[in-house]
């Protein structure tokens, strides 16, 4: 009998390792041929080439760009994607020895069937596709790939641009392209018949709407964020170091299944409160101190963003209580009206009928800052700013997107900030990050309870 149980247990254990593996853990190939098939309805005329991550040159885990990602599920370094609009059909082109893809922790079904596992049409070894690419200029003109860097993990796309446009392209001493327009000046040089569009913005657009399967991922993902905070609210006290509730949270969040943190944890405290994204972990809870953390999972390559503020004692003074309810008073306001057809623009207007309505006096200097208009913040999925920047005109179901109003107050050490995770749905919102204490006096009693550090610490072993 216990030899049948451990072999059943075995092969449980194989199925499931085949499961994890092969798309990078999550989705059924339908969900990705489905993305490819709306891509290619979107470029009729051409071609659209999408380059995959290359091996780290240090002592990192490989993790695939988003793109690639999106729309194969394919974990595989330096592979490419190649989906044509005009055939209809697609094609995966990589080269890695079993030995390597074992190593790696890809399934090795994956590297020995990929038609079948990927239901890609046609995957080809990647030495083959210089000459696959220039077939493929004799029967179009036209060519598309993203223009925009690749995101590989804790990385948004345009943020990424910007950093490598000023601090490498216009750089006098260096001058370098990004890997994107690099391939595109090669592209250029090399069939210059050809047009070469970028293809950037036709996937923001279907990256924004979340299909009914990201939707169940996003839901997981939030539940792992809001459970990491809660340990994370029951541990904070006076004479922690910051380094320790960081390195907490992601304890928490891989205790849970998390591949990685969405972006570094961000610890803001007292002087260090202007900085918004400080994250550097360099003070000892004092008394009286009050904290912004600013945190969220990744899990199976998407994100959630989450922020919670509380002071480090457990008990708001008036001040902190003042701004607190300022600021998760627009919160809730924002809920409130979050469906599809509105705009940002309308959310914010009705934010300040609701407040008024409630009694708050609108001249006061809390509400006078911009981050406390409420509306809609940036758009959250495979990045923490996802692609697309944040919603502009109507909303729309599917859209997933930060509600994050906050406020800084620098000559009072003191700042705050509520934020979670919105989805739209057909008739109204879902909150992705629910659970989470929000108002004071549940806070305030969930501060009173141990936390891991200090049971730890009273078992003497910490």
């Amino acid at each position: 009998m216990k030899k049948k149980w451990l072999i059943t247990l075995s092969l449980l254990l194989t199925v499931l390792f085949v499961y994890s593996t092969v798309f990078g853990g999550y989705f059924d190939k339908s969900e990705y041929a489905a993305r490819r098939k709306k891509l290619m309805e979107m470029i009729p005329d051409g071609v659209a080439i999408i380059l995959g991550a290359q091996m780290p040159g240090g002592y990192f885990s490989f993790y695939q760009n988003n793109n690639i990602m999106y729309f194969s599920g394919v974990e595989i370094p330096g592979a490419i994607l190649v989906i044509d609009g005009m055939k209809k059909e697609s094609a995966l082109f990589f080269t890695i020895s079993e030995r390597a893809a074992r190593n790696e922790g890809i399934n090795l079904e994956l590297v020995r069937n990929p038609k079948k596992v990927t239901g890609i049409e046609n995957v080809y070894p990647i030495e083959s596709f210089s000459s696959y690419l220039s077939r493929l200029v004799s029967q179009t003109k036209v060519l598309y790939t993203p223009f925009k860097p690749q995101e590989l993990e804790r990385e948004c796309t345009n943020e990424k641009f910007r950093t490598i446009f000023n601090n490498m392209t216009m750089n006098r001493w260096d001058g370098r392209l990004t890997r994107e327009l690099q391939f595109v000046k090669l592209l250029k040089e090399r069939f210059p018949n050809v047009k070469i569009k970028d293809c950037s913005e036709m996937i923001w657009n279907l990256r924004i709407i979340k299909s009914p399967a990201e939707i169940e991922l996003l839901r997981k993902v939030g539940k792992i964020g809001v459970k990491a905070h809660i340990e994370l609210m029951k541990a904070v006290a006076v004479g922690v170091h910051e380094y320790e509730l960081a390195s907490l949270f992601e304890y928490y969040c891989k205790k849970e299944g998390a591949q990685n943190l969405a972006y570094y944890t961000i610890i803001c405290s007292a002087e260090n409160h202007p900085y918004v994204h400080y994250h550097k972990y360099d003070r000892v809870l004092k008394d009286g101190d009050f904290l912004v953390i600013d945190a969220g999972p990744d899990y199976h390559y998407y994100d959630i963003d989450i922020t919670v503020s509380y002071p480090a004692n457990g008990k708001f003074t008036p001040r902190q209580r003042e701004i607190y309810e300022a600021s998760n008073a627009v919160h809730k306001a924002c809920m409130s009206l979050y469906k599809p057809g509105i705009t940002p623009q309308e959310i914010r207007e009705k934010v300040k009928e609701i407040l008024k309505e409630q009694g708050f006096d609108l001249s006061k200097d809390i509400f006078k800052q911009r981050t406390m208009r409420g509306g809609c913040g940036h758009y959250v999925g495979m990045a923490v700013h996802d692609v697309g920047g944040g919603p502009r005109g109507p909303l729309k179901p599917g859209m997933v997107f930060a509600n994050e109003p906050f406020a800084v107050f620098p000559g009072e050490n003191l700042g705050v900030r509520v934020e979670d995770t919105i989805l739209i749905t057909e008739d109204g919102y879902e909150n992705l990050t629910a659970g989470i204490p929000r108002e004071i006096n549940e806070i305030e009693a969930m501060m009173k309870k141990k936390g891991a550090i200090q049971v730890l610490k009273k078992a003497g072993i910490y």
